[in-house]
């Protein structure tokens, strides 16, 4: 490894553990204020953001599909969501500090468990600039310094986005560097980063299969993984149609770049003839890939791949397969699904609890858009990520899954015999 590369991350390493002590001991009313600093600062520097933002997609050019392009992409509207979701996370419980659990003993110790920050956040991502500030805040108000390694194709926004966290956190008093990113774009400053044990303590993937496998293979500090969002939705035989269709459609169409745009249309057999003409209808401008049998129902159907049946696509696509009742249907999600999100949708309550009982996914849906697998509209603000593995934290990640816990022992003289 490039021993500059090792050096530079150290340093960024030793800023943000000190920013990280002093924020241990931050009030709430300091992290608000910080925040809500932000939050103006980011609208005072609307301009220059969408300046910068501009630069970053022409760099990008025609290299990339209209998706990367969307994710990438900020507007004026989209500037207002990221200081409203800062201003939110301000306005939310401090997650530091909670009394998680108590307990007497006979000898009489009060033992207490209560949530404290991890530490040094390191996150890695791709091409969303709204990813940094969300991080940057959900940090700050969790206790937690952050580096931020954005994407090369975001870097001018992430620039001015870091500029403006800074702003805030000065303005309270607290320390600029508890909010940092990663100038260089060397590929290598991503391993330097993952194998920084002495400084971060924790990292947080949020991209590609291929950026979350390399954080997964070469780490030595700990991860928070979140794989891809291969997300389904199946239409039960006992779905109300009509509402089922316009929920997929959101599902789908809605915005086809976040994690949560389902991926594949999982549809009944048994009300196969009904669903799928009016599918392709209501899903005009996506391009639908089926089984042979559903395309011998509906023949305006492109065919499907096996490889399409575990693909995140995240463009407007979708693959659609018929399986015969809800059995085959958690058999085939289970098997295709990558842990992320997956809805059902139907009139029937014990079908509902079967398939979300049955699915072992981060978050499973009833009659609901799988676009609200999201940490906005879970209450937590924003999100750092949605993680799909089985520890620590499941779903999306807020405040409360950016804390770990200490014991508090209190005592009155006891010894130990």
């Amino acid at each position: 490894m490039d021993s500059r590369l090792t050096a530079y991350i150290a340093g960024l390493g030793s800023d943000a553990q000190s920013a990280a002590k002093a924020l241990m001991t931050a009030t709430t009313d300091q992290k608000n204020e910080a925040l809500r600093a932000a939050a103006t600062a980011l609208r005072e520097a609307k301009p220059e953001l969408l300046k910068a933002n501009a630069e970053d997609v022409a760099s990008v050019g025609d290299s990339r599909p209209d998706s990367f392009i969307d994710r990438l992409k900020l507007t004026d509207e989209r500037v207002e969501g990221i200081a409203s979701a800062i201003e939110q996370i301000a306005e939310l419980p401090d997650p530091v500090g909670r009394l998680l659990s108590t307990t007497d003993r006979p000898n009489g110790l009060k033992i207490e468990r209560v949530a404290v920050p991890i530490g040094v956040i390191g996150m890695i991502y791709e091409s969303r600039p709204n990813v940094g500030a969300d991080a940057s805040a959900l940090c700050l108000k969790s206790g937690n310094a952050v580096i931020l390694r954005g994407g090369s194709e975001s870097g001018n926004s992430t620039r001015v986005i870091v500029k403006c966290m800074q702003k805030g956190l000065k303005s309270a008093g607290l320390p600029g560097k508890a909010v940092q990113t990663v100038e260089t774009t060397d590929r290598g400053a991503v391993k330097a980063l993952l194998h920084a044990v002495d400084y971060v303590d924790l990292v947080i993937p949020r991209g590609g299969r291929g950026l979350v496998e390399l954080v997964r293979d070469e780490a030595k500090v700990p991860t928070l993984l979140h794989l891809d969002g291969n997300c389904h939705s199946y239409i039960h035989a006992e779905a109300d149609i009509d509402k089922a269709l316009d929920v997929v459609r959101n599902a789908k169409l809605r915005r086809t770049g976040v994690c949560g745009a389902t991926e594949s249309i999982v549809v009944d057999r048994a009300i196969a003839k009904d669903v799928l003409p009016r599918l392709v209808d209501v899903m005009e401008g996506c391009e639908l890939r089926g089984d042979a049998e559903a395309r011998e129902i509906e023949p305006r159907l492109a065919e499907a791949s096996d490889e399409d049946w575990s693909t995140e696509y995240l463009d407007a696509i979708a693959s659609v397969k018929l399986v015969d009742g809800l059995d085959e249907a958690i058999g085939f999600v289970s098997k295709n699904s990558s842990g992320h999100t997956d809805a059902i949708l139907t009139e029937d309550k014990d079908a509902a609890r079967r398939f979300m009982t049955s699915i072992d996914s981060a978050v499973v849906m009833h009659n609901a858009s799988t676009q609200f697998s999201d940490g906005g509209e879970f209450g937590m603000g924003a999100e750092i990520g949605i993680a799909t593995g089985k520890m620590h934290a499941r779903g999306p990640v807020g405040l409360e899954q950016l804390t770990s816990f200490k014991y508090l022992v209190h005592g009155a003289g006891q010894t130990r015999p």
